[in-house]
């Protein structure tokens, strides 16, 4: 029977094996348009499309007037999600020898507004209810490794001295420790583990290619009591981050 894929996604399919393989080593040019025309008896629609499967995929990405060249997929390092290890800012163990080295910094920007309808159900509070937004961008010799949204209550904290969590005496101490500060123990935390398609905005920040896959993270702090304090989501790229779990079991 013969190959019912589409021409594309043969095409596709035949340079990411070429990739895997090491036949296309890491920093090398993807064959030209031209190239690849001869090769499959393609036309320039079917191998841009091809090519932009690619580059989706993060195999590949281009280079303003030299042509697509294959990236390095390699896994940076595993984002540790353990109960000592999951409140802190950034908590991920970087693979030896790793490009993106230490040490890891973080910028963030916290503006009061009011919550979007999905945040608002996870915070257990109405829509438009005021929120404090932090955005984060954490980074490794200047490189961005992971991006982050993280929403609190103002009912919670607005006067006192953790209304922002990146300013004030509690600064860069995590939810738990500056919830504690204002008489909200913080004894649980839930995590939903996604993915999907970047945005064009992450993509940017992230390095990586628009419609490129990135592992998503709903994290939410919760009291004894279930009141839900703060929710965030982690946003970062599938091909370079896994996920390492540590799984106590009783007795």
């Amino acid at each position: 029977m013969g190959d019912s894929r589409p021409v594309y996604q043969r095409i596709a399919d035949d340079l990411r094996q070429q990739i895997d393989e090491g036949v296309l080593a890491v920093g090398s040019r993807i064959p030209s348009r031209s190239e690849l025309k001869r090769t499959y008896a393609a036309s320039d629609q079917t191998v841009d499309r091809a090519v932009r499967v690619l580059k989706a995929a993060g195999y590949a990405e281009g280079q303003f007037g030299r042509g697509v060249f294959v990236t390095d997929r390699s896994p940076v390092g595993s984002l540790l999600r353990t109960g000592e290890a999951v409140d802190s800012p950034f908590a991920a163990r970087l693979l030896a020898g790793s490009s993106a080295a230490p040490p890891l910094l973080w910028e963030a920007t916290s503006t009061a507004t009011g919550a979007p309808p999905r945040i608002a159900e996870r915070l257990g509070i109405g829509a438009g209810d005021r929120v404090m937004c932090t955005r984060y961008e954490y980074l490794a010799d200047r490189r961005p490794l992971q991006l982050a949204t993280s929403w609190e209550p103002l009912a919670l904290t607005e006067g006192t001295e953790v209304v922002f969590p990146e300013r004030g005496p509690y600064a860069r101490r995590g939810v738990r420790e500056r919830f504690a500060a204002i008489g909200l123990p913080v004894v649980k935390a839930t995590e939903l583990v996604g993915s999907r398609s970047a945005t064009s905005t992450e993509s940017q920040a992230l390095g990586c290619s628009p419609g490129q896959c990135v592992t998503v993270i709903e994290r939410t702090h919760h009291t004894a009591d279930g009141q839900v304090v703060e929710t965030s989501d982690i946003v970062l790229r599938a091909d370079r981050w896994r996920l390492e779990y540590h799984i106590a079991f009783p007795g």
